[in-house]
């Protein structure tokens, strides 16, 4: 089910309302039915794969924590956990890379393989206590605010919650729908509307000018952007509703100074779950300079490659991990009693102009990322390259470029915090006017095209 359409919209009030009327040992049982119609919606038949992974993941994790005195047992249990639930991803995701044959991918399997493999993982540390009930554990992997696209949680955080009791509260409703008016904005008004422009020029760049390419590429990053930050900011919302707080996925990553930064404000669930999972147990940077750089580029490589089976991801990762090398290296060769540079303030004049650069680079990262192929990557390079003189580009309405610009004020308004955090501390009228004009736009001016969300593919 979508979140932008009609079945959303009379889905998330019914299973809201539910699950306040019903006592407390039910509502886990409510919200894993109404979890299971909601994936279901898409394809019945893929409830079985996830399915899979949920009781290979469950028994392993008790598996675990029975062993707990053989360290050999355990790491025995924990690899065969990730080798069985890494195969169920590969034979779905990733066997198209090799051969011709092609499954269709379930939607999410990404994200709650991750998070399947985050709670065993926690276990097996002693971080978490295995869940012996199956039904919070499904739950927990399948909770239907982020069980398609995130953010992925850890169960320390979510599967806690699960287990409390979570009462009524008339803040926790207020503040779900308005992240859940401001996520809609985001994807419906300026994302939909964004996406119309750049699949155009995708379609057949020859038929247009460089600039009118430029601003394609220009749209895009905010197309991605507004469009995976809305999912993520409505599943933020549907949580907050029932008493549920999810963690924050992004945090204004076009402000960014640096690559480094760009990745602590982009995608947050994905980029910790890398460095907590994988770059930290490699060594992290507490190693010597060449396993450093060893070490940065796997993570990359294979975060380039959790986004898809297409080698254009491969190389999209890999060139972010390039360049927070070139960024890095400087620094780690250099002894620990070198003043640190003015670059390293966050408030100096450089910094600010390194803001600008990073988005720029970030953008043509992007355009490898939205690329098809190789081939349709280099065919609007050379279209991009050969049109200098012409002049024709798809229309574009004046007002999603108002509503673009509107959004990047309010992304620099709420750079260190949250749209329903800043809305509290307004006065009521000024409150509710926002959340009123929100609904509004999202009705008036939402793309007459509907998209599904990017990062359904992932």
């Amino acid at each position: 089910m979508l979140f932008n359409t009609f079945p959303f919209l009379l889905f998330f009030p019914v299973v809201t309302l539910v699950y306040y009327l019903l006592p407390y040992k039910w509502r886990w049982a409510w919200l894993l039915a109404a979890s299971c119609f909601f994936y279901m919606w898409f394809k019945p038949i893929y409830i079985l794969i996830l399915l899979t992974t949920i009781i290979i993941d469950y028994f392993a994790a008790l598996m675990i924590e029975r062993s707990r005195g053989n360290p050999r047992k355990c790491k025995t249990w924990l690899v065969a956990s990730i080798v069985s639930t890494l195969t169920v991803l590969f034979i779905f995701k990733y066997q198209g890379l090799f051969h011709e044959t092609h499954l269709i991918l379930p939607i999410g399997l990404s994200f709650h393989t991750f998070q399947s493999l985050s709670y065993v993982i926690e276990v097996y540390r002693g971080n978490q206590k295995p869940e012996r009930h199956f039904g919070f554990y499904s739950l927990y992997v399948m909770f239907y605010p982020q069980l398609v696209t995130g953010p992925i949680e850890r169960p320390q955080n979510l599967l806690r919650q699960l287990h409390i009791d979570q009462p009524f509260h008339r803040d926790n409703l207020s503040q779900g729908i308005m992240l859940i008016l401001y996520g809609l904005f985001a994807k419906m008004v300026v994302a939909d509307n964004l996406a119309v422009y750049v699949d155009a020029i995708w379609a057949d760049p020859q038929q247009y000018g460089s600039s009118a390419i430029a601003l394609g590429l220009l749209f895009y990053s905010f197309q991605i952007y507004c469009d995976f930050f809305g999912y993520s900011t409505i599943a933020l919302g549907c949580a907050k509703a029932m008493g549920y707080d999810l963690m924050d996925n992004f945090r204004a990553p076009y402000l960014s100074t640096s690559i480094g930064e760009f990745w602590h404000r982009w995608h947050i669930s994905l980029s910790t779950w890398f460095r907590d999972y994988l770059y930290i147990p490699l060594g992290g940077s507490r190693v010597r300079v060449s396993r450093w750089m060893f070490n940065i580029m796997v993570v990359f490589l294979l975060s380039g490659l959790w986004h898809g089976a297409n080698w254009t991801f491969v190389a999209w990762g890999g060139l972010h991990g390039l360049l927070l090398l070139l960024e890095g290296l400087p620094k780690k060769l250099k002894s620990h009693k070198v003043r640190k540079p003015i670059l390293n303030s966050q408030f100096s004049i450089l910094n600010s102009l390194k803001l600008p650069l990073v988005f720029l680079l970030v953008t043509l990262f992007w355009t490898v990322f939205r690329a098809p192929s190789f081939y349709q990557l280099k065919l609007l390079l050379l279209a991009m390259k050969d049109n200098i003189a012409m002049s024709s580009m798809p229309i574009v309405d004046l007002h999603t470029i108002v509503f673009l610009l509107l959004f990047i004020i309010m992304d620099v308004l709420l750079r260190n915090t949250r749209f329903d955090r800043w809305c509290i501390r307004q006065v009521p009228v000024v409150r509710w006017t926002a959340c009123f004009l929100l609904a509004f736009c999202t009705v008036a001016f939402a793309s007459v095209e509907t998209f599904p969300f990017i990062y359904f593919q992932f």
